[in-house]
């Protein structure tokens, strides 16, 4: 019998923990490569990209290694320090790069003029005006996490650490058969909190990758 309920908890406290963390490393990587001038920051930040031409199959087997020298298999932390860092992060780095170009000037000369710094500037300026950037942010990388498969297959092995995609493939009797029933409904449930995000915050989400010139 799958824990259901506990493998449902796995996964929205992943996706919502995941989310936060991308959301403020992107934004910070993203100001700074936006508003800080430095030396071969063009060529990092063409490094920092081509992270999203490596597959994860290709990185999966030295991160299991890896990751198992550090103790960490069988456990939820591969799953929150890959998809935090990962291609996803990447993607997000960008987005908040191409929204805070867009930013006057003038906003931070101003704010230079009142005494604050470059992390005030950043916090209290920079950061509250990029909410439909963050939304678009937010819900791709909720979305990314919650349909992982891949990495909780290869780095859990306990029913009760399992998240829902990884745990949707194990119904069967006693048999081994499929237990088709018992699958659509734990597939629907799963369904529903995509679906809320979806209807909630696709204007944010529109709006957030028109504003960073994303949009189709």
């Amino acid at each position: 019998v799958q824990p259901f309920a506990r493998q449902y908890f796995n996964s929205m406290y992943i996706a919502v923990l995941v989310t936060a963390g991308t959301m403020l490393f992107s934004s910070m990587a993203g100001y700074a490569f936006a508003r800080i001038r430095f030396r071969g920051q063009g060529v990092l930040f063409l490094v920092v990209l081509t992270g999203l031409l490596i597959p994860a199959e290709v990185t999966i087997v030295p991160l299991f290694q890896l990751f198992n020298q550090w103790g960490m298999i069988d456990t939820h932390w591969p799953l929150i320090l890959v998809s935090t860092f990962g291609a996803p992060s990447v993607l997000a780095t960008f987005i908040m790069r191409q929204y805070f170009i867009t930013l006057p000037v003038e906003l931070e000369e101003a704010a230079r003029i009142d005494g604050l710094g470059r992390w005030r500037i950043y916090w209290s300026i920079a950061l509250p005006l990029s909410r439909s950037a963050l939304a678009a942010v937010a819900i791709f990388t909720f979305l990314h996490v919650w349909n992982l498969y891949l990495e909780p297959t290869v780095y859990l092995q306990t029913p009760e650490l399992f998240t829902l995609p990884q745990a949707l493939t194990r119904y069967t009797d006693a048999y081994g058969g499929e237990m088709w029933n018992t699958q659509l409904a734990a597939a629907t449930l799963t369904a529903l909190p995509v679906l809320i995000v979806f209807v909630f915050a696709q204007k944010q989400f529109v709006e957030g990758l028109a504003q960073t010139g994303l949009k189709g």
